[in-house]
């Protein structure tokens, strides 16, 4: 089956980017390299092409209702401008996707999910749209996307693309012209998302790689600078089996909800405990833990590696893994068999690294 291209496909090939599937795209890895572009975006500003992620609105009398039965969050107070984190879920607790929901009107809302998970989201919502009075598309098709990221973003937004995104806080979102601009990203740096058509996508892309103000980042440094500040990947820390429970994520799970798919399953975790955790595990060695790695206690196998490298800004070989629960408490000695060898761990705060919002 042959993957899909974004609209900035050509860009990053004239660019000479290292291409590979992902999400069912063929996506840029990297430019030059990842620790390069991982380091522009910590210290001063990177441009991702995140045009393969999905995108549904909802929008109708019924819309706040309906994005509340599927949705862990709440959207029941929600301020137009506000974007909320949060999951949508099987009936026993597993994740379908994680998923940002943006309020865009008092009866419109604008979905961004994940892209390996578009065909199956939309038919898991579709799924359960029936007696509800709405209008729900998927515009997935009709978006590109650029993420801008690093402490200089806001200025770069400014300068370069002339978008005054100065009032924006972290998780607001405000429309300029056709643009739908968000300050978020997957980065744990101040910076911006913008969706628009292909066309001004492309304009956009060109515009910031010739500024030579930001630097074009690759799918690479987004996975090793999300880790670092612990934010989950849908197929690593989320999926149908990790429940945000599980994943320490119940935060973003609103258990005094009136309803919503799989409450009743969280509720009952919560209650009486799950049999894993996702924990932060750091290793004295500086091997590098990667996914699926068996993870020991006193030589018994308690759990697997989901994401793990030798840390870019912090210089340390660190992991997130799911282990029994019993594990899970920090400070307890954890090891990681890496091929034929273990080495000694410990269990940490998943955030390696701290992140730098503009509040």
């Amino acid at each position: 089956m042959t993957n899909k291209r974004t609209c900035l496909y050509d860009k990053h090939v004239a660019l000479g980017a290292l291409i590979s599937p992902f999400g069912g795209f063929d996506m840029p890895i990297q430019y030059t390299d990842i620790k390069d572009e991982h380091i522009a975006v910590r210290t001063a500003c990177g441009v991702f092409d995140v045009s393969h992620m999905g995108e549904v609105t909802v929008s109708g009398p019924d819309a706040e209702r309906y994005v509340n039965h599927i949705f862990t969050n709440n959207v029941t107070r929600m301020a137009v401008g506000k974007i909320l984190y949060g999951m949508m879920l099987y009936e026993d607790g597993g994740t379908v996707d994680d998923l940002l929901v943006y309020k865009m009107g008092e009866n419109d809302f604008f979905i961004v999910i994940n892209a390996s998970n578009i065909d199956k989201d939309w038919q898991w919502m579709s799924s359960h749209a029936e007696g509800y009075d709405i209008c729900l598309t998927n515009r997935s098709d009709d978006y590109g996307q650029l993420a801008v990221q690093g402490p200089l973003a806001e200025e770069v937004m400014r300068d370069v693309l002339h978008l005054d995104v100065s009032e924006l806080v972290f998780y607001t979102t405000k429309t300029i012209g056709q643009l739908i601009v968000s300050r978020t990203g997957y980065t744990g740096e101040d910076g911006f998302e913008i969706y628009g058509s292909p066309d001004e996508i492309r304009e956009m892309w060109d515009a910031l790689i010739s500024s030579g103000r930001c630097k074009p980042c690759g799918l690479g440094c987004r996975d090793t600078l999300r880790f670092e500040v612990g934010l989950p990947l849908y197929g690593d820390e989320l999926s149908e089996t990790i429940s945000p429970i599980m994943a320490g994520l119940g935060v973003f799970c609103k258990l005094d909800k009136e309803e919503f798919i799989g409450l009743d399953a969280l509720r009952t975790q919560k209650e009486q405990g799950v049999a894993k955790r996702l924990v932060g595990i750091e290793l004295a060695d500086k091997a590098i833990p990667r996914h699926g790695y068996p993870v020991l206690s006193e030589g018994r196998v308690v759990g697997e590696v989901t994401t793990g490298y030798h840390t870019i800004s912090t210089d340390k070989s660190v992991c997130m893994a799911l282990v029994e629960s019993a594990c899970a408490t920090l400070g307890t000695p954890l090891d990681i068999q890496i091929r034929k060898k273990t080495f000694a761990g410990t269990v940490v705060k998943k955030r390696f690294y701290d992140k730098h919002y503009k509040k």
